[in-house]
Order: C-alpha cells, then sequence, then structure tokens
C-alpha cells in the first residue's frame, strides 16, 4: 500500500522556510552583522526604533491640537463603528455570517457580565462591552504595519515621530477610561443607596454616634469603648477612600505599562532580527491586549457591582 503525504509534509516545508529565513534575518540583520562583521544589504536595513512616551502632534487646529495616538483612536472608532453598522442594519432572525459574529462577541460579554449576577449583568454589559472592545481594537490595530514606523512626521528636535501611533500607549487613554471606570462605580453606588448610606458604609460612623451618645449619658466606660472603635472605623474608613481613589492609579498605569512595553519589545526584536522574529511576539501582544481588555473591563464591572451590593450585607 503507498502511503499518502500527511499533513506533516507542508508543515515540515514551512517550518524549514521560516527557519532558514530567521537564520538569513539573524546573519545579516542588525545583530548578526555585528556579531559576525556581515554587511546589511540595503533592504534589509531597519531604523533604530526611537522610544517616546509622550504623544507627538500632528496637527493644530486653534486651540485643539490632534495627536498620533487621538488619529488611532479615531479610527478604532470608525472600525468599530463600522463593523457594528453593518452588522445590525438588516437583523434577521437567522443571522448573517456578520450578525452571528457580533451577536457572539454581546454574548461573551453578557455571560462574563452574569457572573457578578443577573441582577446587574444587563446594566453593567454597555460599559463592559464598550471599555473591552474599545481596548482591544486599539491593541489589535496597533499591529498592523502602517502604525509606528511607515509614515513619518520631522518634529523641530529631530525626533521622527509617527503619524499614527499605539493609542493605548498614550497614559491620556488609559487615565480617561480610569475616570470614567471610576465615576461610573462610586454613582451606582450613589444611585443604589443615596449619599448618606453609601458615605456610611465606607466610614460606620454608628460607633462614633453611640460614643457620644453614651458620653452625654454620663457613661464614660461604654462611651470609651465606642468612641475608640468609632475612631478606628473612621481611619479604616479613610483608607477605604484612599483604596477606591488608587483604582484610578492602578487601572492607568497596569493598561498603559503593558501596552507600552509590548509597542517597545516589538520595535527592539524588529531591529535586532528584522521580519522573522518578531511574528511569535505578535501572537504574545494579541493575547496580552485581549486580556488588558479583558481586565479593564471586568475590574470595572466587578467594583460597579461591589458599590450596588448592600453593604449591610457585606459588613
Amino acid at each position: 500500500m503507498s502511503k499518502k503525504p500527511g499533513c506533516s509534509t507542508p508543515i515540515l516545508i514551512a517550518g524549514l522556510v521560516f527557519f532558514a529565513m530567521f537564520i538569513f534575518a539573524f546573519l545579516f540583520g542588525p545583530l548578526g552583522s555585528k556579531l559576525f562583521g556581515l554587511n546589511v544589504p540595503e533592504w534589509m536595513a531597519v531604523s533604530k526604533p526611537e522610544i517616546q512616551l509622550k504623544s507627538e502632534a500632528v496637527a493644530h487646529i486653534s486651540w485643539f491640537t490632534i495627536t498620533n495616538t487621538l488619529i488611532a483612536s479615531w479610527l478604532t472608532i470608525i472600525v468599530l463603528g463600522t463593523f457594528f453598522y453593518f452588522a445590525t442594519r438588516k437583523m434577521k432572525l437567522i443571522p448573517g455570517r456578520l450578525q452571528n459574529f457580533a451577536e457572539v462577541i454581546i454574548e461573551i460579554l453578557l455571560n462574563f457580565a452574569s457572573s457578578v449576577g443577573e441582577k446587574h449583568a444587563r446594566m453593567l454589559l454597555p460599559l463592559l462591552a464598550t471599555i473591552f472592545l474599545y481596548v482591544v481594537t486599539n491593541a489589535y490595530l496597533a499591529l498592523f504595519p502602517f502604525f509606528d514606523g511607515t509614515i513619518y512626521i520631522v518634529e523641530p528636535n529631530g525626533f521622527h515621530a509617527p503619524i499614527i501611533r499605539a493609542a493605548n500607549t498614550d497614559i491620556n487613554l488609559p487615565l480617561s477610561l480610569a475616570i470614567v471606570s471610576f465615576l461610573y462605580a462610586e454613582i451606582q453606588g450613589l444611585r443604589t443607596h443615596g449619599l448618606f448610606r453609601y458615605l456610611n458604609s465606607f466610614f460606620q460612623a454608628g460607633k462614633l454616634r453611640e460614643g457620644f451618645a453614651y458620653l452625654f449619658k454620663g457613661k464614660i466606660k461604654p462611651a470609651l469603648g465606642s468612641l475608640t472603635f468609632g475612631f478606628i472605623n473612621l481611619f479604616i474608613g479613610v483608607l477605604e477612600v484612599i483604596g477606591h481613589l488608587v483604582r484610578l492609579v492602578s487601572f492607568t498605569f497596569r493598561l498603559f505599562g503593558n501596552m507600552t512595553a509590548g509597542v517597545i519589545l516589538l520595535s527592539a526584536v524588529t531591529f535586532l532580527v528584522p521580519f522573522i522574529a518578531a511574528i511569535p511576539f505578535y501572537g504574545l501582544e494579541m493575547l496580552v491586549g485581549l486580556v488588558q481588555a479583558m481586565i479593564f473591563g471586568g475590574l470595572t464591572m466587578v467594583f460597579s457591582a461591589m458599590a450596588m451590593t448592600s453593604h449591610d450585607i457585606a459588613h
């Protein structure tokens, strides 16, 4: 019986081609050429990456500055708006491929939101979906070649700034999302419990009131005990408020740090071993972008659900 060639043959051939291209890129790239004293072909020359954390201005319209990360944000909004427009403009009971794909995304996010309880899932879904889709689309669009390296503008200091740069690497974007997330959670807590009950969940003023009541009645011993616990609760409340404010910092720098590190890693690998070596890292960056979007959206959802949960039960 003659053996039919299996799928392993094309995989083996592809692997050998990939390995040969990697060796060639390593030998004639900046790293190999320095190690072995080889001349780098002109078509393989990769410009040295220039890392700048601050977003660069592309144009000025009166007082308004258009930055390269702002352009990337607008592009993300256009992509998402276009996708959902065509996916939902002619919705059918039996969906087509595009509508079905959009419904799968929403269903997955709704199931994720349901993990904090069915009661709040549909209320939290719009914000969760917006943050997740916005962050992950920013991350995935940044992997296209026209980001961070195809078209440049030359600044007065000689720095070559890309026209379009990954939006998630501008600290203003993670900060703005963190502010939205923080305000949404606090507003939901105030809306659910009311101002005084929500504030009482932080500071637990009951013991202080009880202590002063005992003090006015002349009951010194129980007054001291209640006042002591009251001031401890007050101190814990201050720490709780600080903990809520720290979310702004943690949300901002988690997303900013991971996305910026990814861009720097891809730039460095592409410079040292051009073309081929960066391919596995693109897969890694896709995973990181997905995880960061889920973390940002998930934590927003969890903190909002916690704020809306009865604090009487929590305590």
